[in-house]
Formats: structure tokens, sequence, C-alpha cells
């Protein structure tokens, strides 16, 4: 019988995430956000954090405004409602966060090269764009098949990666449903991952609906129970978006 991996919040982000660390989370744009997490990561005053994500919603504002926050490797930093995070916006103006600017592309594959341990992905994106201006890990390399010119998208690999799922068994084994952007890429990246569980369910359900798994528990160090962990964000098949927390 494995290992049972379940933690609470406190002890699985004391034990895995250290000054300093490279925390991927919020990898599933709009949804799924780990604001649970988050926000024990500022209760324990965690600092010097690199914040990597594609859309991070008000989460990594709220980590930024609580002192937890050295760099961001991000998209987008925001509300789709409300607009650009303002702890966000005073962090970059007063040169106290280093920004990293990524598509959701770019993030994305940079995820995936680590994933497959490679130390870059080729592609056609971000050609022509500023992104290079401002992202070290972009450059432009000749295909040696075709001689095209194309983007190499350095790999990304996080310290840990948090993410939020509707329900986990106590090994990690993890079932996610709805929309889950980069949360694979992400976890295959990381050294460390967290799993947030909406529930906590016998293994054998898991293994009735293997296509649910978005992570199979041996890549997992730590499972959370804690339900409403993604609010305000929605959770797809529990509870939608609180507009009004928003």
């Amino acid at each position: 019988m494995p290992a049972l991996k379940l933690f609470t919040m406190s002890e699985a982000i004391s034990r895995f995430v250290q000054n300093g660390s490279a925390v991927a989370l919020g990898t599933a744009q709009e949804t799924l956000i780990p604001f649970a997490a988050g926000h024990e990561l500022i209760r324990q005053r965690k600092r010097d954090l690199t914040l990597i994500g594609t859309i991070s919603d008000i989460l990594f504002d709220q980590l930024i405004g609580g002192g937890c926050v050295r760099k961001i490797q991000a998209a987008w930093v925001g509300n789709v409602i409300t607009g650009s995070s303002y702890n966000f916006r005073r962090a970059i103006e007063n040169g106290n966060t280093e920004i990293e600017d990524h598509s959701n592309l770019t993030m994305s594959m940079s995820l995936r090269a680590a994933a497959m341990g490679v130390p870059f992905m080729p592609a056609r994106t971000a050609l022509g764009s500023d992104l290079f201006k401002s992202n070290a890990r972009l450059k432009t390399i000749t295909c040696p098949f075709t001689g095209d010119t194309l983007t190499a998208v350095a790999a990304i690999r996080p310290d840990v990666t948090i993410i939020h799922t509707q329900r986990a068994d106590e090994q990690g084994n993890a079932h996610m449903w709805g929309n889950m952007g980069i949360t694979r890429e992400a976890c295959l990246a990381g050294e460390y991952v967290i799993i947030i569980a909406e529930e906590i369910v016998p293994t054998d359900t898991i293994r009735s609906d293997p296509n649910r798994v978005v992570i199979p528990g041996f890549r997992v160090c730590a499972v959370v129970h804690a339900p409403w962990g993604g609010h305000p964000s929605p959770v797809p098949g529990c509870y939608n978006r609180d507009h009004l927390v928003y």
C-alpha cells in the first residue's frame, strides 16, 4: 500500500515551500485557483517567491501585497473584470518586483519543456512581438532541417506546483475536470506537487474514471483536504465564481 500523503494546509506549505522557491499556481486559467493555499503562503510570511502562471486572477496580487513575491513569470496578472492588479502595478512601477513577460503559449511551452526534460521547445510563436525585449528565455534560432527562423522557449522548472482539484485520494491521485489550462504541464515540470482537493475519495473512485486523472499519485508529495479552497474562483461541478467577492 502506498504511503498516505494527507497533510494539513499549514503542514504542506511549511514543509514543501521554502523562502525563495519558484511556485506554479493558478494554472487552470480563471478556474480552480488555489486561493486557500495562497493565503497560507501569506500567513506563513513566505518571502522572495517566484510566481509562475498564465492567468493568475487576484491571487498573485494578494501575494504581492503580502510581501511574498520577488519575481513574476506570467502572461497576465489581474482580474478579467477589473483589469490589471493594483499591487502588481505598484510593485512593477516601483521596481520592487521583477517581471518576465509571457504569452499563454510561451508559458505552456516553457513548462512542457521542463516536463519533457529538455532545455527548450521550438515554436513559431512570439516572432515579431515585443516579448523578446522583456523575456531573456525567448531566443530566435534557425531550424537545422528547414532553415526557418523559430522561437526557442526555455524550460521553466518550478520548485513547487500547487493545484486545486475536485477530488483526490490519500495517495495523491487526483481528478480534475473543466478547463485545465497548463495544469498537467506544471505538475510534470514541478519538483514537488501539492494537491488541494475539495473532496478526499477512495482510490477505487479515482480508478473508476481514469480519463479525469490530472496527475498520478507518485508525482505528488502532499494532499490537502480543503473544501471551498478555490473560492472565489469557480470550481466546475462544485461552485461558481463568486462575483461579489471580486
